[in-house]
């Protein structure tokens, strides 16, 4: 089963990648966006017996190693 995770950083944490592309923007002439928000997405392929057990395997890696939980939030989708 294909699995995505979203990686974000929480609100109030400084992302610094998103104002370099919100500089960047700019400086090219899209004077009308802000706050960009820079994240990542982690696609996997897992062997599960279902859904449920896909995002249960997806969940644990994420708290073990894809995701930093002091400055990031993470959202799991599974792809059909």
């Amino acid at each position: 089963m294909k699995v995505q995770v979203l990686v974000r950083l929480k609100a109030g944490v400084l992302d610094v990648q998103g104002k370099a592309v919100e500089h960047g923007l700019q400086g090219i002439g899209f004077n009308e966006i802000a706050n960009v928000r820079v994240g990542k997405l982690v696609e996997l392929e897992i062997s599960a017996g279902g859904e449920e057990e896909a995002r249960s395997k997806a969940e644990e890696m994420c708290q073990k190693l894809l995701v930093n939980p002091i400055i990031e939030n993470y959202e799991i989708r599974t792809i059909s």
